[in-house]
């Protein structure tokens, strides 16, 4: 899933703190909290881990697991590009 690293780092990546991550999650600040100080991949009900991955993604960060596809292997966080604008509107 994620780990508290990760969960930092994409927080950092969309500047977001902890508890505009709780609000966008719909999960209390001290969730957040335990997650992010937990060590290793964040445990938990996996409705709530799923709400704050969600709300990372709609932040506009993409999470990388050990399984996915990146330039040097493991996990880690990355922006998603940026769509360009519409010219019709």
């Amino acid at each position: 899933m994620i780990t508290a690293a990760q969960m930092r780092a994409a927080r950092a990546l969309a500047g977001i703190d902890q508890k505009t991550l709780a609000e966008r999650a719909g999960v209390s600040l001290p969730t957040i909290q335990r997650m992010e100080a937990s060590g290793g991949v964040v445990r938990g009900v996996v409705d709530t881990l799923m709400k704050v991955i969600q709300a990372l993604d709609e932040a506009g960060v993409e999470l990388i697991s050990e399984n996915q596809t990146s330039e040097r292997g493991g996990r880690g966080v990355r922006l998603k590009p940026v769509a360009p604008p519409n010219p019709q509107g």
